[in-house]
């Protein structure tokens, strides 16, 4: 396996202990110990180390059910021991009864552990709806 492929494994591995609510599974990503973070897309989610950050999945995980994660782009740069990815991709998820299809765009940054890529930081953000496409910023002109 190359490690363009490995990287990716890592992803498919995140959306299927995502969907199925396993904390663990997906602190296993992480590298080992508390040199980790991780931005949501909510406001309060910045998150270091690995009690902020379970507790932010788990807070995920009574809020919405996600039922499958689609990769929309997906750009990564593997330098040495180190990666860095860039994703555009939708979760589907069923959150208060109803189905929705979130739009996210990840970058994730790992490290090489002996054969393994583990997670350093994840960040996640969503489109700006107040911005026009074409333009860079959101002003009141768009």
């Amino acid at each position: 396996m190359t490690d363009h492929d490995a990287v990716m494994a890592t992803l498919e591995e995140y959306a299927d202990a995502y969907c199925a609510k396993n904390v663990n599974r997906l602190m296993v990503l992480f590298v080992q110990g508390e040199g980790i973070s991780l931005i949501g897309t909510g406001a309060d989610e910045l998150c270091s180390g690995r009690d902020q950050i379970a507790a932010v999945f788990k807070r995920n995980f009574r809020e919405a059910t996600a039922k499958r994660f689609v990769w929309k782009w997906v750009d990564i740069a593997v330098h040495g021991g180190s990666a860095t990815v860039a994703v555009a991709l939708d979760i589907h998820l069923e959150c208060g009864g109803e189905n929705l299809t979130v739009p996210v765009r990840w970058t994730v940054s790992l490290v090489k552990t002996g054969a393994e890529w583990k997670w350093v930081h994840r960040h996640a953000s969503s489109v700006a709806s107040s911005q026009t496409e074409g333009t860079a910023y959101p002003t009141g002109a768009n």
